[in-house]
């Protein structure tokens, strides 16, 4: 095991550990959660728009897209088929060094 290995797990390591303890920080801390409404984990993003009044809000303004909405599914398996074949060059590349 080279000296850079090394470097790089340790800083693996302790990336790892601080991601964790935050993580713990924040859950015990309650960061995001919303007094009042009770949407579980996603309580910071859907607080804005109450069930109960989703269907009241004016879309007339709204952004209207042209574009089918086949072409998006077609983007996102693109999309994930693309990074699925970085993925596995990555990892190739990874083994021959």
């Amino acid at each position: 095991m080279d000296k850079n290995h090394k470097i790089f797990k340790v800083i693996t390591i302790v990336v790892v550990v601080i991601t964790l303890l935050l993580a713990l920080w924040i859950m015990a801390n309650k960061l995001g959660v919303v007094d009042g409404y009770d949407f579980g984990a996603g309580a910071y993003y859907y607080a804005d728009i109450p069930t109960e009044q989703y269907s009241e809000i004016d879309k007339e303004g709204a952004y209207q897209t042209s574009v089918p909405k086949w072409i998006f599914y077609v983007l996102f398996f693109a999309w994930g088929y693309l990074m699925w074949r970085l993925w596995i060059w990555v990892e190739n590349r990874g083994k021959n060094h």
